[in-house]
């Protein structure tokens, strides 16, 4: 490095990367900011330079200004390579500039502390790093000693997994060529261990979250959901909340989507094509990330879902990752899971790509439908992905009831006294019939036997392999169509729970001679 880089480096005066100091007299306070520098984006930190008026001074280098400065570096936990540099200055004869390079924080690194303290950067200004923050960097530096997912989960047994549940996902894993075929013929502990989800044998906090019945002690494994008149939160117009397993959150927010957003059709030959006003694909990927990457820790905070006129909110406890920002979080980058376990499990399972591809794939799902690009912020602790509704879909086309079972109207009118099974349009675009119904329902319909079955034998005779797609795609809208029913209408996350056509589907079952 020579003067004229330091002055082009310099010439802009002090910002984030860049700290400015007079001389080593200040070295305390500098050692100060060397830390925060590496526990963000790192810097320089060069002495020698007035701050303010930006000129070049200087000062005298002596062996005790570099034991001073070594000296000060060793109290770095842990110890830092810092390249320093000695600049000779030309117009202060026997007077050198002091340079300091610190690399960015790495993720998965061991944070920094000077005299055992920790200091970060928040914008140009040095503060001491919060304690939360600090804990979190330790569990991703050592995720085997601190990481919530990998500690053992209290009271729950290897029994109060639900096994269908693991089966189903393993099943898949394997059709997608993620696991290999013999897990199908392995014991369910041999499964679980494979996965990484038992420590010392018994299931550990990622084996519940994923896969647990039991719920007593995990509050954090609820969503709230609400539909909001309005843009603000002043008057709710439905307010749920769901319980249960990853699995079991998953299916109670994608049917929470389809009972409140607007659904548009048109009719392709016979068959009706139907799509949601925000695309399917980027709602349940948007919230398998919120279930998979949130913070389990804060177990007194819970993953929302706020449906209002012109928005759509899902917010999950936790931080985008370093080097993640909302305004970098849409370029193409690399995978930043919180719960490396689960998110493991998730990628084996078919639920979830390990490349960082998900939010890439978000937006290219509304691209394709042509509806704005969601927006991602934090906020209070949590990360917020935002999609907007579009004027012409502001109103919903469901009917709010107790019954679980009521459905998606599309008649445009949200009139709380309106028949909650209807299924016909009064869009003369699509010029629709009360008989038209979706490619999706047809197929259900025609597949399925008269009487009870559990999903699992339904998704059998669809050849179907995803769960949940086959839940949001095909499920959801029979049920919200009046073509089919729950046994357990009330408890629909109920363990027996089984489904069955109602009249009106088995009147379609016969019309088309299935």
């Amino acid at each position: 490095m020579t003067i004229n880089d330091v002055k082009e480096l310099i010439s802009g005066g002090e910002h984030r990367r860049l700290e400015l100091k007079k001389t080593t007299g200040e070295l305390k306070d500098a050692m100060h900011t060397a830390c925060a520098m590496l526990n963000s984006e790192g810097g320089w930190l060069i002495f020698g330079i007035t701050p303010h008026s930006l000129k070049v001074v200087g000062q005298e280098v002596t062996d005790s200004t570099q034991r001073e400065l070594a000296q000060a570096l060793g109290y770095l936990e842990p110890a830092a390579d810092v390249r320093i540099e000695y600049i000779d200055v030309p117009d202060n004869q026997g007077h050198k500039v002091v340079a300091l390079q610190f690399e960015a924080f790495v993720w998965g690194r061991r944070p920094f502390t000077y005299h055992g303290c920790p200091y970060y950067k928040v914008e140009s200004t040095t503060k001491v790093m919060p304690r939360e923050m600090f804990e979190e960097r330790l569990r991703a530096n050592k995720p085997q000693y601190y990481a919530w997912e990998r500690q053992p989960a209290v009271g729950i047994l290897t029994s109060d997994l639900n096994e269908e549940r693991i089966r189903g996902a393993v099943r898949l894993g394997v059709e997608g060529g993620r696991l290999p075929a013999s897990t199908m013929t392995e014991s369910l502990d041999h499964v679980l261990e494979k996965l990484q989800l038992l420590s010392d044998g018994m299931p550990n906090n990622a084996a519940a979250a994923l896969f647990t019945t039991k719920l007593y002690g995990y509050s954090q494994f609820r969503i709230r959901m609400a539909r909001f008149r309005g843009t603000d939160k002043l008057e709710f117009i439905d307010n749920q909340r769901a319980e249960g397993n990853f699995f079991d959150l998953l299916d109670a927010g994608m049917q929470f989507f389809f009972k409140h957003l607007s659904l548009s059709g048109r009719i392709v030959g016979l068959m009706r094509e139907e799509k949601l006003e925000i695309p399917v694909e980027a709602l349940r990927e948007a919230l398998i990330n919120a279930l998979c990457h949130r913070q389990y820790e804060r177990y007194n905070l819970t993953i929302g879902i706020a449906i209002y006129d012109d928005r759509i909110e899902i917010e999950s406890p936790g931080i985008l990752l370093p080097p993640l920002t909302p305004e970098n979080i849409k370029l193409p980058h690399l995978s930043y899971p919180y719960n490396p376990i689960m998110a493991d499990v998730l990628f084996r399972t078919t639920f979830l790509e390990n490349w960082g591809s998900g939010t890439g794939r978000i937006v290219e799902a509304c691209r394709k439908q042509n509806v704005p690009e969601p927006q991602w912020t934090t906020n209070g602790g949590f990360v917020v992905v935002t999609f907007k509704r579009t004027k012409s879909t502001q109103t919903d086309n469901v009917v709010v009831s107790s019954n679980p079972t009521s459905g998606i109207q599309l008649s445009g009118r949200s009139d709380t006294t309106s028949d909650t099974t209807s299924d016909t349009s009064s869009d003369t675009s699509s010029d629709t019939t009360s008989d038209a119904c979706s490619k999706q329902i047809q197929f259900l319909v025609n597949k399925l036997p008269i009487g009870y079955l559990p999903l699992s034998d339904m998704m059998e005779a669809c050849r179907m392999k995803s769960r949940p797609s086959f839940l949001v795609d095909y499920v959801t809208p029979a049920i919200a169509g009046g073509y089919m029913e729950r046994k357990y209408p009330n408890s629909v996350n109920h363990p027996q729970q089984q489904y069955r056509l109602t009249e009106k589907g088995i009147a379609l079952k016969e019309k088309t001679g299935a």
